[in-house]
C-alpha cells in the first residue's frame, strides 16, 4: 500500500480526479460540494491495474486552508500534483511544491488538467510551463500526464502511471516503533471514539494499549479498519482506522500522536535544521509569530536561532523550537515552518535532537548519535533509543559511552582505589557507573565489599587481632587499640563476630552454641544467664552478649529468665 497526496493551486481538478479514479468523492461536506471548493482533507482509495492498493488524502488548495492541506502531507509517500491547462502554474502550485520539497518527499507525477478545455498548442505551452516550474525539484523528472476528469481521457494513462510510481516507491520501513498522527476524529454510532491516519514506523493489532495525545490516554484498540476492510494487524504504510476504546473523542483532536507506551519520549522542545525559503523578503529570526507544522498538527512555537541571529532567505541554519505541549517526536521528523503575522510558509527542516542538553548558544545539533552520547556523557541503551530512534550494545554495563568518557572514569575510580591504600575502599560509596567501570579495572581486588589493589597485601588476611580473640575464648580481650576501620572489614569478612560491643572469634560462638546444648541436656526446661556464665567460666560481661548472639542466631531463645532450644539449637553427637 502507498498513500499518495494531491497537490496543487485551488479548483484545479484534485477532487475530480481523485472521484474519477475512484469513484470516491473525497469532499465529505455539504459546503464543499455547496461551493465545488475543497475545505478539509479527503480519503479515497482504489485498486491500480496491477493489483496495488492505493490511498489518497485529496488536501485543499486555498491559501484560507493551508493548515489542512499541512496535516494531510505529513506521512505520505508519493504526491499527484495537478495543475489546469487552463490557468498553469500559480501561486499555491508554488507553495504546495515547496511544503512537499521541505517535507522530504521525493516520489511523483504530474497530472495536467482539464486538456478538454484547451486545443493542443494551448496544452503544450501549459507542459512548458510546468517543466519550467518544477525544474531542479524531485518533480523535475516526473511524468505529466495529460487527463480529463469529466470525459475520462488519459485516466487510462494516469493509472498506468500510478502503477509504475508505486512500484518505484520505496514501502514504509518497519521499525517496530509504530506512530500514527491524527488526522480526522469522530463518534461513530454503536461504536464510539474512530481517528483515521496513515500509521508510519510499526504495526498495531486489535488489544493493543496505546497513548493518544498530549494527555497520554491509556487506550485499548478495539478493531482496526483499513481499505473498508477489517484487520486483526495493520503494518506501516496504510491509511487506518481506529477504533478505540477508553477515551471519548472530545478528548481527542487532529495533530494528536497515537503511540505504543513506553516506546517514545515526548518532548516539548527540540533542535532542527531549517531551509528558508529563497522566496522571502527577509531574514528568518527568533523576532515573529510562528507556527510549525508536525505531522497532522498546528503547533504555536518559539524560535531560536542557534549559532547566528537570523537566516537570510535560501539558506539553511539550526533552530531551537519551544512547543506548547510535549509531543511524540524522532530525529529525521519533518516540519513546516510559517509566520502567522505574514501568513506566509517560512521554510521547513528537519528534527536533529528532541532533548537538547547544551545551551543554545553552545549548541551545534546534527544526527550523529556520538554527539548525543557525548553530550551527555553516559546514556542508557534504553534512553539513547528513545532519543535517537537508533539502538545500540552497551559500551559498559547498560551504558553506552565515549571511550573517553569511560577512561576519564576509570582513571578517578583507580585514583580512589590507591588513595584508600591496603585496606581498600567500601565500594558501596560508588555510584552505579562508577561500579561498572571498577569491574574493568585488571589490578582492583573486590573483596567483602572492599576494593583494593591486588598488589597489595591484605592486611586483615592475619590479623593479630583474630588469634588474640581465638586465643582468649569465653573472655576475649578488649579491641581499644584496633583500628575501627579494621575492626568493621573484620566483622563484615566474618572473621571475628561482634556483639554489643564486645568482640568473639567464631570457634567461641561455635563453643557457646555446644556449650548450651549441654545445659539444656542437663536442663530441659532452661538454663539462666548465670549457668551459661558459670559453664562458660566467663563474666557476665561477656556471658550477656554471648547468650545475646546465641539467640539472634536461632540456637537459643529467651523465655522469661531463662534460655530455651531454638531451631538451630547443635546435636550433641555424643560431643560432650
Amino acid at each position: 500500500m502507498r498513500v499518495v497526496a494531491t497537490a496543487g493551486h485551488v479548483d484545479h481538478g484534485k477532487s475530480s480526479l481523485v472521484l474519477a479514479l475512484t469513484g470516491t468523492d473525497p469532499d465529505r461536506f455539504a459546503e464543499e460540494k455547496r461551493r465545488g471548493l475543497t475545505i478539509d482533507l479527503g480519503f479515497a482509495h482504489a485498486v491500480l491495474p496491477s493489483g496495488e492498493g492505493i490511498s489518497f488524502i485529496d488536501v485543499p488548495g486555498h491559501i484560507r486552508f493551508l493548515r489542512n492541506m499541512l496535516a494531510g502531507v505529513g506521512g505520505i509517500d508519493a504526491c499527484l500534483f495537478v495543475v489546469a491547462a487552463t490557468e498553469g502554474w500559480k501561486p499555491q502550485s508554488e507553495e504546495h511544491l515547496r511544503i512537499l520539497e521541505l517535507l522530504g518527499v521525493r516520489h511523483g507525477l504530474i497530472a495536467l488538467t482539464k486538456v478538454d478545455l484547451v486545443d493542443d498548442e494551448w496544452r503544450d505551452i501549459a507542459t512548458l510551463d510546468v517543466l519550467d516550474h518544477v525544474a531542479g525539484t524531485f518533480l523535475e523528472d516526473a511524468p505529466i500526464i495529460a487527463v480529463s476528469a469529466p470525459t475520462g481521457g488519459g485516466l487510462d494513462d494516469l493509472r498506468s502511471a500510478l502503477d509504475t510510481l508505486v512500484a518505484r516507491t520505496p514501502a514504509a520501513s518497519d521499525q517496530q516503533r509504530p506512530r500514527l498522527w491524527v488526522d480526522r476524529v469522530f463518534a461513530a454510532k454503536g461504536s464510539g471514539t474512530v481517528v483515521t491516519g496513515t500509521l508510519t514506523g510499526g504495526s498495531l493489532q486489535v488489544d493493543d494499549r496505546v497513548s493518544v495525545g498530549q494527555h497520554h490516554h491509556d487506550v485499548r484498540i478495539r478493531s482496526i479498519q483499513s481499505l473498508g476492510a477489517s484487520h486483526t494487524t495493520i503494518g506501516a504504510g496504510n491509511r487506518v482506522a481506529l477504533n478505540l476504546s477508553g477515551v471519548e473523542h472530545t478528548e481527542v483532536r487532529r495533530g494528536d500522536a497515537i503511540v505504543l507506551p513506553r516506546q517514545w519520549r515526548a518532548t516539548q522542545r527540540f533542535d532542527a535544521s531549517l531551509r528558508v525559503l529563497d522566496r522571502l523578503d527577509h531574514d528568518v529570526s527568533r523576532r515573529g509569530a510562528y507556527a510549525a507544522y508536525i505531522g497532522s498538527g498546528e503547533f504555536t512555537v518559539k524560535l531560536r536561532v542557534l549559532g547566528s541571529e537570523a537566516i537570510q532567505p535560501g539558506s539553511n541554519g539550526l533552530v531551537r523550537l519551544h512547543l506548547p505541549e510535549a509531543l511524540s517526536l524522532l530525529p529525521g521528523d519533518r516540519f513546516i515552518l510559517r509566520e502567522s503575522g505574514r501568513n506566509e510558509t517560512v521554510g521547513g527542516g528537519e528534527v536533529l535532537d528532541i532533548a537538547p542538553v547544551l545551551a543554545a548558544s553552545k549548541a551545534t545539533p546534527d544526527r550523529n548519535v556520538d554527539r548525543v552520547v557525548r553530550e551527555r556523557g553516559w546514556v542508557t541503551t534504553g534512553e539513547l533509543d528513545l532519543l535517537t530512534g537508533e539502538r545500540r550494545e552497551p559500551t559498559i554495563g547498560h551504558w553506552v559511552v565515549m571511550p573517553d568518557a569511560v577512561d576519564a572514569l576509570r582513571t578517578s575510580v583507580r585514583a580512589r582505589v590507591l588513595d584508600a591504600g591496603p585496606l581498600g575502599f567500601d565500594v558501596a560509596a560508588l555510584d552505579d557507573r562508577e561500579r561498572a567501570v571498577l569491574a574493568t579495572i585488571a589490578d582492583v581486588a573486590i573483596d567483602s565489599g572492599r576494593a583494593r589493589q591486588v598488589a597489595e597485601r591484605d592486611p586483615l588476611a592475619d590479623h593479630p587481632f583474630v588469634a588474640v580473640l581465638r586465643d582468649g575464648g569465653f573472655t576475649p580481650a578488649d579491641a581499644t587499640d584496633v583500628d575501627r576501620a579494621e575492626l568493621r572489614q573484620l566483622v563484615r569478612r566474618g572473621q571475628i563476630v561482634e556483639r554489643d560491643g564486645v568482640f568473639f572469634h567464631p570457634q567461641t560462638i561455635d563453643a557457646a552454641a555446644m556449650c548450651a546444648a549441654r545445659l539444656l541436656s542437663e536442663h530441659p526446661e532452661g538454663f539462666t544467664v548465670a549457668q551459661f556464665r558459670d559453664a562458660t567460666g566467663s563474666t557476665r560481661k561477656h556471658a550477656l552478649p554471648l547468650a545475646a548472639e546465641l539467640d539472634a542466631r536461632g540456637i537459643t531463645r529467651r523465655r522469661d529468665d531463662l534460655r530455651i532450644g531454638g531451631p538451630r539449637l547443635p546435636a550433641l553427637d555424643g560431643a560432650q
